[in-house]
């Protein structure tokens, strides 16, 4: 019989480079509407199936739902 030996709990393969996280800024209240003077505009456009309290995710080409995953596409 050949003894063949098995790695141990302990060891641990080297590390390649990681990379760190890049971490996510906090979408605010500020970013979801627009002060002008004294009216306030909304800067996204609101789900037609939820309705107003769901903001649409802006893509580059597209408006999307996260509640629902209702999709808008933008006009070109």
């Amino acid at each position: 019989m050949s003894s063949v030996k098995k790695p141990t709990v302990d060891a641990k393969k080297p590390e390649k480079g990681k990379q760190e996280k890049k971490q996510k800024s906090e979408k605010t209240v500020n970013s979801m509407f627009k002060v002008e003077g004294e009216k306030i505009t909304r800067a996204r456009p609101t789900c037609e199936r939820c309705g107003p309290g769901y903001f649409m995710a802006d893509h580059h080409d597209r408006y999307t739902c996260g509640h629902c995953g209702f999709t808008r596409y933008k006009q070109k």
